[in-house]
């Protein structure tokens, strides 16, 4: 991979997705024929990544199937997404190397893109956030940039109007590196009105302690996840070859 840095990638398919309003988990809604988790799958597999570890809720039997022969891992709990990368701990005992944390439901994210976060990872950085300048900001959260370093990353609920009148964006996708990741999230406190551990959170603590934070910026599409019917439609028309 890069440098002939060994690759990890964590991907979180915990979610229940009931906005679907499917008895289906969000992440096994079909996109072009297949599940949307297998995209991703088949994308982390053309980059030859060393591990691959889905975490899922307790009842993620089908996900599980899915992504056989894969090892899944297992958030008890729903309490956040740095909570549920945290949950992977015990797969990588002993791993070294880069590790990239996505969601289940960005199927057309690509392997380039992927590969762009990893290089810039080796330009000195312990974590790199995937960002985005969408066409409407809406509520997405903010990246708060000084130069090339990532200041932190800001939810919109939490911005100050100047901070929100800046339309970079969080994708949510990070790349750790192993040494510091889980020391990292370890870190991360829930005292937040969800009372949940948010990923978001590494980045501010990663700085606290002196380690350096960038992002890169992606096609606003590729980092679209489908959180409805509609928005899996769209990414459909999207992914779909002309």
């Amino acid at each position: 991979m890069t440098q002939n840095r060994k690759v990890a990638a964590i991907v979180l398919a915990a979610g229940k997705g009931t906005r679907m309003k499917s008895d289906l988990p969000k992440v096994m809604m079909p996109l072009c024929g297949k599940p949307m988790i297998r995209h991703i799958i088949n994308t982390l597999e053309s980059m030859h990544v060393d591990k691959i570890i889905p975490v899922i809720s307790p009842d993620g039997a089908l996900i599980a199937k899915e992504v056989a022969p894969y090892e899944t891992a297992l958030q008890e709990k729903q309490l956040g997404t740095g909570h549920a990368a945290i949950c992977a701990r015990s797969k990588l005992c002993g791993f070294e190397g880069d590790i990239l944390v996505m969601f289940g439901d960005h199927p057309v994210i690509t392997k380039e893109t992927l590969k762009k976060a990893l290089r810039k990872k080796q330009e000195g950085y312990s974590v790199v956030v995937l960002g985005f300048h969408p066409k409407d900001a809406l509520r997405y959260g903010r990246l708060i940039m000084n130069g090339d370093e990532l200041v932190k990353i800001v939810e919109y609920k939490d911005a100050s109007d100047e901070e929100k009148a800046i339309n970079f964006c969080n994708s949510g996708v990070m790349v750790f590196d192993s040494d510091t990741m889980f020391d990292i999230l370890s870190s991360i406190s829930n005292e937040n009105a969800a009372g949940e551990y948010y990923l978001t959170d590494a980045v501010a603590i990663a700085r606290r302690r002196g380690l350096k934070c960038g992002a890169i910026e992606c096609d606003p599409d590729e980092l679209s996840g489908a959180n409805t019917q509609e928005e899996l439609a769209a990414l459909e028309k999207y992914h779909r070859p002309q």
